[in-house]
């Protein structure tokens, strides 16, 4: 999923007004800027803790807590963008955080 645009489609609270997207070069760039937003998140409820740390289901309540959102993978053999939802998302990430905490 290297080198794959990707861009988020998120809507962080029921005000559709909330609606917003995120472009990027892959998918695990991607990846890491949804850890990257939920990382804001916690630095914004806890500014005097110094080094944050949250296990894969804190990151999958963030994801949840969302009303929405999706990603739009581009996929080169057809010249489109192709839909994933929130499960996928979970599962890349999943995915991505595991092959990071391997190397």
């Amino acid at each position: 999923m290297a080198g794959r645009h990707t861009i988020i489609l998120m809507q962080p609270s029921q005000n559709r007004g909330s609606r917003t997207f995120m472009d990027y070069n892959s998918v695990n760039h991607a990846l890491d800027g949804i850890c990257g937003l939920y990382e804001r998140k916690i630095r914004d409820i806890n500014p005097m803790v110094p080094n944050i740390t949250y296990d894969i289901t804190d990151l999958y309540n963030f994801i949840d807590g969302l009303a929405d959102i999706s990603a739009l993978v581009y996929d080169h053999s057809i010249q489109a963008f192709l839909p994933y939802d929130r499960q996928w998302i979970k599962q890349k990430l999943f995915q991505h955080l595991k092959k990071l905490a391997q190397r």
